[in-house]
């Protein structure tokens, strides 16, 4: 787990290989295109890309059209532009024509760092979840955000993908075997499962490995389809292991905490724990410091599992 990516940089390149495989690929953003990493498709593929300045509204919109008219559409922005001012465009010209718009958000959570509260999306997931027949993608590294792009281009329909700004550990290779829709089982155990999404999975093999050093067995999960859920898997951890913690950079309401317990009131019930953002604003600072401050690292992860356990 020595080298780190950022999940943001893993699509940047991975556009740009796209772009050679799908020549109906168009690639839009928001006047951010040297921090979402679509500067490179951008002069790989000029009369395929397509700056739309600082309107979101307008570049998802615009999207929708392009969509409904044949094409691929990956548009991008910063995740609290494109699922907070852009949301009502987003549920009306995309979720609800069921056009072919992969909204690719980046620098969401509290790893924003120094951009500060007004930067620091925890709601994104739980809005773009919302939306009927909306796919819902949190990858957790640069190989599995690769991977699972590739999936996303392909199919048609809809999907939001949540990327990061911070470079995390890669511990995914390129022969993973990631699926749309099916979590990855990355640590077997039988005492608990954590299920983590997005740059938390890091923090819950961190926390497995600490808490066997104290006879704790931790099933670690890499839920990285929010929507559609692994349900299977979900009731298979509860089922043989009994209890449940969820880990994710996102409010604990809304979010993947969310939709695992809706997932166990209805199938299996199980004691639950949630790891994520407390139902607060951030505010400005290093990445490491607020991950840890507002609780969202491995010794959170661990705290969680003794409560529970």
């Amino acid at each position: 787990m020595a080298e780190k990516m950022a999940t943001r940089a893993a699509y940047g390149k991975t556009l740009v290989e796209l772009g050679a495989e799908y020549p109906n690929l168009v690639v839009m953003d928001a006047d951010l295109s040297k921090s979402t990493m679509t500067a490179e498709f951008s002069k790989t593929y000029p009369e395929r890309f397509f700056n739309m300045g600082i309107a979101e509204q307008n570049l998802y919109g615009s999207a929708a059209g392009l969509a409904l008219s044949g094409k691929v559409v990956c548009a991008s922005t910063f995740a609290m532009f494109a699922a907070g001012r852009a949301f009502e465009i987003i549920r009306n010209s995309i979720g609800y024509t069921g056009a072919n718009v992969k909204i690719c958000a980046t620098h969401a959570g509290i790893t924003v760092g120094e951009d500060g509260a007004s930067h620091q999306t925890f709601e994104d997931l739980a809005l773009m979840r919302t939306i009927p027949g909306m796919t819902v993608v949190n990858p957790s590294d640069g190989v599995s955000a690769k991977l699972l792009l590739k999936q996303v281009v392909d199919f048609d329909g809809p999907c939001y993908v949540r990327l990061g700004r911070a470079a995390v550990p890669v511990f995914y290779d390129e022969t993973a075997d990631i699926k749309l829709g099916k979590g990855n089982v990355l640590r077997a155990g039988r005492d608990v499962t954590v299920i983590a999404t997005g740059i938390m999975v890091a923090e819950a093999m961190e926390a497995a490995s600490q808490l066997a050093e104290e006879g704790v067995d931790v099933r670690v999960i890499d839920m990285h389809t929010i929507k559609p859920l692994d349900e299977d898997l979900i009731v298979q951890a509860a089922k043989e292991t009994g209890k449940i913690v969820t880990a994710e950079e996102h409010s604990v309401i809304g979010g993947l905490g969310s939709a695992v317990a809706e997932v166990l009131c209805r199938k299996q019930p199980a004691k639950m724990a949630m790891v994520g953002q407390q139902d607060t604003y951030g505010e400005s600072g290093k990445p490491d410091e607020l991950k840890e401050k507002y609780g969202m690292t491995a010794d959170a992860i661990v705290a969680a599992v003794r409560e529970i356990y």
